[in-house]
């Protein structure tokens, strides 16, 4: 199969990108078989789902604030039911480290002395194919200890033991990303379809027998019915392998506002297969900004590193989320810290650390489970910081927080947000959006950028508040009007300082950021025009439908 050119047809499936390496082994006959039999299965919801996501973004912006649902109530009132108790490997969580699945970073984070690994094919992972693909075959040959490499400088790589080695969870990509490499009667799967399914068919019962078990964060899930439509979909594949229902556990991602006001019902629908909830705050940020863009000044944020997790609305949010979790046994799981140390400079080391230190010591005295780390010289600080609060207990499941109240107002009480818009800030959304993006079309989907660790959701916060501040007529802390003008010619300046080298992406970087920040009409993703036309074979435009469907 690793011979062909053009588009070839296996079990229903049209392939349409050049192969790569070892493509044979990830895209068997009965893989495809198993991926296409989920995809016919839900497709048709799924669509559903996304023109529901539009209708609802539409009511929001329209005036319509989200609150807890009513229909939901007896859900949410019942004390009776739990989520399933932690599945192997996951009783305790109380380091987790992201990042891509590319070889570097899969042994790295499985030596870090981490809890967890979430072995990420989403927002730190541009989706080119040959990233989709040899995803798939590192996390397999990590599973089979052969992926240890020397790089051409000499430096080797090589896994720990097996027993100190980290439990592994996929994220496999949101539901409004289409892998146009893989089509199914001319039209796209879903990109999430095949990064479970093409890990979950061959490394469920591999993982099995190493006493654990195919675990998964759910990324950009909105609402219970989008969380129910994954839950069908585990039952699905569970069947379809002759696998024990409730074998896969999911912990999902409440990085979307809507989804705030669903957590419970989030995980009821999961509860079989329900293991925790994750504050995933840069993207929540960006939810909030996309979804009340065009509500006026009451919605508008200050500069984006101003937007901490002590302002009240980001309070409310992880102490309704750690409320939620533990009142139905399921894990609570903090943030990112997404500093990435500079080992020339122990100054801003030591302010970096100890900024780490304080937001993973707010988040254990919360009540939180475990957190997020960006890079593997955090773990220490994280796992040091959760011991102490922790001590011998591998989680904090027994602490209730019933003193919380669940708060629908205060979810999106942003007036009460302290902190001003600055040119500095403009600036930096500017250089950050471009410089992310860049790094992105060269498939880097990971980037350390005035040593912080920049992916996908913190770049969508940089353009869209661009967007907002422009359309609000948002004024700086010295009375300036932000203007597209004043953007226009901000971006100019910057883009001119960006040092630039042979093979950059600069200009094209520029070409997306410019139509996802300044132009009328509001993109939901940045990545959906990006990815269509620059990462397909196609090299086409993204459709109108796709770009406000999700």
């Amino acid at each position: 199969m690793n011979s062909f050119t053009d588009n070839f047809t296996i079990n229903g499936i049209t392939l349409t990108a050049q192969p790569i390496c070892r493509q044979g082994e990830v895209l068997t006959p009965d893989a495809l078989e198993f991926v296409g039999k989920l995809h016919r299965a839900t497709a048709e919801r799924r669509q559903e789902l996304m023109q529901a996501r539009h209708a609802r973004r539409n009511a929001i912006s329209s005036g319509q604030d989200p609150r807890f649902l009513p229909q939901t109530e007896a859900i949410r009132n019942d004390p009776s039911w739990r989520v399933a108790p932690p599945a192997p490997g996951l009783e305790d969580r109380r380091v987790e480290i992201t990042g891509p699945v590319d070889n570097k970073m899969t042994i790295n984070a499985l030596n870090s002395g981490a809890k967890v690994w979430l072995a990420d094919m989403e927002d730190s992972s541009t989706p080119t194919w040959r990233n989709v693909i040899q995803g798939q075959l590192n996390l397999t040959d990590a599973l089979e200890r052969r992926i240890d490499f020397t790089t051409p400088e000499g430096k080797e790589y090589k896994l720990k033991a097996a027993a100190d080695l980290p439990t592994i969870v996929v994220r496999p990509r949101g539901w409004h990303l289409p892998e146009k490499h893989m089509l199914i009667d001319g039209k796209p799967i879903a990109g999430g379809i095949v990064d479970f399914g093409l890990y979950f068919f061959h490394n469920a019962r591999r993982l099995l027998a190493q006493g654990k078990g195919p675990y998964f964060y759910l990324p950009k899930i909105e609402n219970h019915l989008e969380a129910r439509l994954w839950n069908d979909i585990f039952i699905l594949a569970q069947d379809l392998l002759g696998i024990p229902q409730g074998t896969i556990r999911a912990t999902v991602l409440i990085e979307t506002i809507t989804a705030a006001f669903e957590m419970e019902e989030i995980l009821y629908e999961l509860r079989d297969h329900a293991s925790g909830l994750n504050a995933g705050r840069w993207d929540y940020i960006f939810s909030l900004i996309k979804n009340f863009r065009t509500r006026g000044p009451r919605f508008v944020l200050p500069d984006r590193g101003q937007v901490t997790m002590t302002q009240p609305f980001m309070r409310a949010y992880t102490e309704q989320l750690v409320r939620a979790c533990h009142r139905r046994g399921a894990m609570a799981i903090g943030g990112m810290a997404a500093a990435v140390p500079n080992r020339k400079d122990e100054a801003a080391n030591t302010a970096s650390f100890e900024k780490v230190r304080a937001d993973k010591t707010r988040e254990a005295n919360d009540g939180f489970d475990g957190s997020w780390v960006a890079h593997p010289d955090l773990v220490p600080v994280c796992r040091e910081v959760f011991d102490s609060v922790l001590g011998e207990a591998p989680n904090q499941l027994s602490k209730s927080r019933e003193d919380v109240t669940p708060d629908d107002r205060a979810l999106i009480d942003i007036a009460s947000t302290q902190g001003t818009i600055t040119e500095a800030g403009i600036r930096q959304n500017i250089e950050v959006g471009i410089r992310y993006i860049e790094s992105w079309l060269r498939g880097n989907g990971a980037v350390a950028i005035h040593n912080l660790m920049e992916d996908a959701a913190t770049a969508e916060i940089s353009r869209s508040q661009l967007w907002q501040w422009i359309h609000s007529h948002a004024i700086t802390e010295h009375g300036d009007i932000i203007s597209r003008e004043w953007v226009q010619d901000m971006l100019d300046e910057e883009f001119a300082r960006l040092e630039r080298f042979d093979g950059d992406r600069f200009a094209d970087a520029r070409s997306i950021f410019e139509e996802v920040t300044l132009t009328e009409e509001f993109p939901t993703f940045l990545t959906i025009p990006a990815y269509a036309r620059y990462l397909t074979e196609a090299r086409e435009e993204a459709t109108a439908e796709e770009l406000v469907a999700a």
